[in-house]
């Protein structure tokens, strides 16, 4: 999901997990249905164990003395019995590659080694979707790709459902299948990040920065040097200007 600040990304998150309108103020037109489930009339309790939410800022999901307390949590507050706990632990954790860290403290890992653990707490409850918002805004470019490695991982190997709110656009177009650009609290455009990232009207209109290598596509067209496909990767951008070079001579 992506859109400039206050397109109403965050919002958006929260409709998913029923904290809105079950627990913020305003009005609320239409419906929001989650695997069946009509978030405003389920409790917030009840999606919590169909939709998994990390925020942010991980610090402010964080609050126990180890790792392996932090993941049960969810599960220990739900009456799983203890050995499915211990079972749902060890396989969030190794999901998200944080498995031999379970004595650690929470204070004594990396930006990017909070944000995985804050994932696996949510995979603890078995949700069927993981929802993201702005989740590595504030880490570094190495937390951010473990974060996204992470994500791609559990889409792929265990059918996880994803929803991710970035601005990232680089990551957005390695890792994502399918973008909703909003603005001004309305949904603008949606499609492939080929096809989001080939429209420099509609980035600009939203003040979203396309990939680097995009960037670079769009100003070679710009001087008439045409590449086959439009990239959206470092490697599509350098098979393509590879092609064009050779089909030149």
């Amino acid at each position: 999901v992506l859109g400039e600040n206050g397109a109403g990304k965050s919002t958006f998150c929260q409709t998913l997990n029923g904290v809105i309108p079950q627990t913020r103020g305003g009005r609320m037109r239409g419906r929001v249905l989650v695997s069946g489930w009509d978030t405003q009339q389920a409790t917030v309790a009840e999606l919590a164990q169909r939709v998994g939410i990390v925020l942010e800022d991980p610090e402010t999901q964080i609050f126990t003395t180890s790792v392996l307390n932090e993941v049960a949590f969810g599960p220990e507050n739900l009456g799983v019995p203890p050995q499915e706990i211990l079972h749902r632990a060890r396989w969030a954790l190794e999901a998200v590659g944080l498995n031999g860290y379970e004595d650690y403290a929470p204070t004594a890992l990396s930006g990017g080694q909070k944000q995985r653990l804050a994932i696996a707490a949510a995979l603890t409850m078995h949700p069927a979707v993981l929802v993201l918002d702005e989740a590595t805004s504030q880490l570094d470019p190495m937390g951010t790709v473990e974060v996204f490695s992470v994500v791609r991982e559990l889409n792929k190997q265990y059918g996880l459902t994803i929803v991710m709110a970035t601005n990232k656009g680089e990551q957005v177009a390695q890792f994502c299948d399918r973008v909703l650009v909003l603005h001004e609290g309305e949904l603008i455009a949606r499609g492939t990040p080929r096809e989001i990232f080939a429209d420099t009207e509609l980035l600009e209109r939203v003040m979203i920065r396309a990939p680097q290598v995009s960037q670079l596509a769009t100003y070679l067209e710009e001087r008439g040097v045409h590449l086959t496909d439009f990239p959206i990767t470092p490697d599509e951008a350098r098979r393509g200007i590879i092609h064009s070079i050779r089909g030149s001579h």
